[in-house]
């Protein structure tokens, strides 16, 4: 299923952020890792900071960067200071993550390419089971407000997701054709 979306504006800052967030990702496909990734932004636009996905070493199936920032950045510092700071990641955050945000006090979150359009290039990998049901969704049942603000850059968010997941899926389709 091919998604189509359209990219909303963005300001030059959040576009220098997300594009952090990419850089981040072409590492970890260089490095074999899920290009899920994420940093945490204050108010005067110092990185506080950055995680990818944290599946390996130990095979935490919710170890999403998104969740695992959110906690680490709980941990860290308080939901005032929170409220006032924004995530940006590469994709938008599945309902598990974008519960972790919502509970952590974060204000704000920018993402470069919905999930939905990441199931484009995913299939149906076991690797990344999927979830219809944008952050957006989740942010709207809650009782205090999260400012999503996404698609940004689909195009460029794709790029990381495009290889690693093809490289996957051909490995796959490869072992399912050799039994």
């Amino acid at each position: 299923m091919t998604v189509i979306e359209q990219d909303v504006p963005a300001s030059e800052r959040d576009m220098t952020f997300m594009r952090k967030t990419f850089e981040m990702a072409e590492e970890c496909v260089d490095k074999g890792v899920m290009p899920f990734c994420c940093i945490l932004v204050d108010a005067d636009g110092t990185i506080l900071m950055e995680q990818v996905n944290a599946f390996l070493p130990l095979q935490d199936e919710t170890g999403h960067a998104e969740r695992v920032l959110a906690t680490r950045a709980s941990q860290k510092f308080g939901a005032e200071f929170l409220s006032k700071c924004t995530m940006y990641t590469n994709v938008g955050p599945c309902a598990m993550c974008a519960g972790a945000v919502y509970w952590a006090g974060i204000g704000r979150i920018v993402y470069g390419m919905s999930e939905r359009k990441l199931g484009d290039f995913v299939e149906d990998n076991p690797m990344n089971p999927m979830m219809d049901m944008p952050a957006e969704e989740v942010f709207a049942k809650g009782t205090r407000k999260v400012e999503c603000v996404g698609p940004i850059a689909t195009e460029e968010a794709s790029r990381a997701h495009i290889r690693f997941w093809g490289e996957q899926n051909a490995k796959r389709r490869a072992e399912a054709s050799a039994a």
